[in-house]
C-alpha cells in the first residue's frame, strides 16, 4: 500500500524567524492530533516541508524533535561553481534537508526552465542522495488547446531520461499541479486530478514496469485547502497533495493533515 504523502511549499516566504514560530506552533498541534503521530509512526503518511533556502537550517534544526521531513524549493545541477544565487545539492544535504522540489510551475514559467535542465537536476539530486520531486502540469491555454496530456507526457519523459524504474519508484515522487490552479483559488475537480494522475500512473507503466507504477506516488497540487483535501485524497490514484498558500499557517496545514488520513 502506498504511504499518503502531505507537503507544504512555502515558496517566497517564512524567513528564518517564522519558521522557528511556525514550527513551535506546528509542533504543538502535532502533540494533539493522536491519530496523526499514529500514522507517521506507522509509515502510512508522511508530512513535508518545503522552505526557502535562507530557512531550510532553521527548518531542520528547530524541527529535529518532530517527524517531518524538510526539503528545498530549488536546487542547482552542479555541485559546485561560478553560479551567483544558486544553492546545490550537497548543500542542501549538509544542512540535513533530504528532499527537493524540481520544476515546479512557478520556475518552469516564470524562470523558464527547460526539461533538459530540469533533467539535469533530478539526477543531480539523485546522485547526492535526494528524494526528488518532479513537478509537471499544464497551462489554461494548453489545457482549453487539448494538449494537457501531451504537455505532461513530455515533462514526464523529458524529465525522467536515464532514470530506471527502481529509482523513480523509491528515490523519487511526481507531483501534478494544474498551473491554472496554482494561487487562483480554482481547484481541477476531483475527477480532473484522477484523470490526469492516473494519466501519470500509466506514463510510468509504459516507460518503466507495472511495478513502478503501481509503487509511485503521485501528488495534486494547486489551491488545495482543508475542506478539498478529503475528495482529492479519495481518488485512487492520488497519494498526497503539495499545499501552497494554506501550508503557511500550522493550524490549517494541520488540518489538511488530518484531513488526508
Amino acid at each position: 500500500m502506498r504511504r499518503k504523502f502531505i507537503a507544504g511549499n512555502w515558496k517566497m516566504n517564512h524567513g528564518p524567524a517564522a519558521t522557528s514560530e511556525f514550527f513551535s506552533k506546528f509542533g504543538a498541534e502535532l502533540k494533539d492530533a493522536k491519530e496523526v503521530q499514529e500514522a507517521v509512526a506507522a509509515g502510512t503518511e508522511e508530512i513535508a516541508f518545503f522552505v526557502p533556502a535562507v530557512s531550510l537550517l532553521t527548518a531542520v534544526n528547530v524541527a529535529k524533535e518532530l517527524p517531518v521531513i524538510v526539503g528545498a524549493e530549488n536546487m542547482h545541477w552542479e555541485k559546485s561553481g561560478a553560479f551567483t544565487g544558486e544553492t546545490s545539492g550537497p548543500m542542501i544535504t549538509e544542512i540535513g534537508a533530504t528532499h527537493v522540489l524540481i520544476g515546479h510551475s512557478e520556475r518552469r514559467h516564470i524562470f523558464r526552465e527547460t526539461d533538459e535542465e530540469l533533467n539535469k537536476k533530478v539526477h543531480a539530486a539523485i546522485e547526492c542522495g535526494l528524494v526528488a520531486v518532479l513537478c509537471v502540469g499544464e497551462t489554461l491555454e494548453e489545457r482549453e488547446g487539448g494538449k494537457a496530456f501531451d504537455v505532461i507526457k513530455r515533462q514526464f519523459v523529458e524529465g525522467l531520461k536515464g532514470i530506471d524504474g527502481e529509482t523513480l519508484a523509491h528515490k523519487m515522487i511526481i507531483a501534478y499541479e494544474p498551473v491554472w490552479a496554482i494561487g487562483t483559488g480554482k481547484t481541477a475537480s476531483d475527477a480532473d486530478a484522477e484523470e490526469v494522475c492516473g494519466f501519470i500512473r500509466g506514463l510510468a507503466k509504459e516507460n518503466f514496469c507495472d511495478k513502478t507504477a503501481g509503487e509511485l506516488i503521485i501528488l495534486y497540487g494547486g489551491s488545495v485547502k482543508a475542506d478539498n483535501t478529503k475528495g482529492i485524497i479519495s481518488q485512487a490514484d492520488i497519494d498526497g497533495v503539495l499545499v501552497g498558500g494554506a501550508s503557511l499557517k500550522p493550524d490549517s496545514f494541520m488540518q489538511i493533515v488530518k484531513n488526508a488520513l
